[in-house]
């Protein structure tokens, strides 16, 4: 891939550099010392992939990226020293388009940063090739499930969805964001700052739980078990998203004979959507953000060419349906 740095210091932008030339898959198309440059630098010289750091001068990179995502449109990762002490801006970023976060090499262990970059590039590399990737009753108290998947721009649209909506007693929320795994205490902790509701992260074997947002948290993938239970599965293991929003979906399809929703929000490829029909053939109800709310028409997009919604939604008219029901 022809990938492009945007990074203000010279250490960081010739530590990626290394990264990239040794790695003998890539190529460097440009590095960007500002923030207008890498704004400018997209449109004029569209690279495959930027790496975007969130402290860079003139534009920070959550406004940079908003701006390319809006003007010439292109892959973007995240990677910037210390991401954990800057949940804030790395979910802000996420919000604007971003599809993923990493350190930077330079600050890890040279050797294990690197691999952590490049294991993210290939990720990214494979999204943008379009390659795919009876039972007992369960708790009484829980009547619905509202099953919810996102990938880019999800943790902004799953604040505004919660804000607006929080799952009654008799409802459990149960999502599944694509994000790295460190980063999944911090979404449950951010998510709950924007929600009176209660937000937890879940554990292998939790039960569904009424009035609560629960969280996948591991990059295994989470399925709903015969029991009603919440379980993670490392299969299937070739899968691009880990964890998947389809393998989820086809548990809750499978395995839940009550009320259920699905809800396919903003996101970069496939993933959700074959789930998503496997719920609405199962006589669920099932949501697709629209276009015009979405940070990326991708998966929501190929939910509605399946026909595997039922309504395709502006999310602030997903919040009434959840409401409403």
């Amino acid at each position: 891939m022809r990938i492009a740095i945007a990074n203000a210091m010279p250490m960081a932008a010739e530590a990626l550099g290394r990264v990239l030339a040794a790695s003998g898959e890539h190529r460097l198309a440009w590095v960007a010392r500002t923030g207008l440059d890498a704004v400018r630098l997209c449109a004029d010289l569209p690279p495959d992939l930027v790496l975007m750091d969130l402290g860079m001068p003139l534009l920070d990179g959550v406004e940079a990226t908003r701006r390319i995502m809006a003007e010439a449109p292109c892959a973007i990762l995240i990677v910037t020293a210390r991401p954990q002490d800057n949940v804030g801006q790395v979910f802000r970023a996420l919000g604007a388009g971003a599809l993923d976060v990493v350190a930077t090499p330079v600050l890890l262990g040279q050797e294990d940063g690197a691999a952590a970059l490049l294991a993210k590039i290939r990720t990214i590399g494979k999204l943008i090739a379009g390659r795919p990737a009876p039972a007992p009753s369960g708790a009484p108290r829980v009547a619905r499930l509202v099953a919810i998947g996102a990938s880019t721009g999800g943790p902004l649209a799953l604040a505004r969805l919660f804000a607006g909506w929080q799952p009654p007693p008799d409802t459990a929320a149960v999502v599944v964001q694509h994000l790295d795994s460190s980063f999944a205490a911090q979404l449950v902790k951010w998510l709950g700052e924007q929600t009176p509701a209660r937000v937890a992260a879940i554990g292998d074997g939790d039960r569904l739980d009424g009035g609560t947002i629960q969280v996948a948290a591991t990059d295994h993938h989470l399925r709903l078990a015969p029991c009603h239970c919440l379980r993670y599965d490392e299969h299937p293991r070739d899968a691009i998203h880990r964890p998947s929003i389809d393998v989820f979906f086809a548990s809750v399809a499978r395995h839940w004979e009550r009320a259920a929703t699905g809800i396919l929000l903003t996101g970069m490829g496939r993933d959700g959507a074959a789930g998503l029909l496997a719920m609405r053939q199962a006589g669920q109800a099932t949501i697709a953000q629209d276009e015009a709310s979405s940070a990326v028409y991708g998966m929501p997009r190929a939910a509605a060419e399946m026909r595997a919604a039922r309504q395709v939604l502006p999310l602030g008219k997903i919040i009434a349906a959840l409401a409403g029901a």
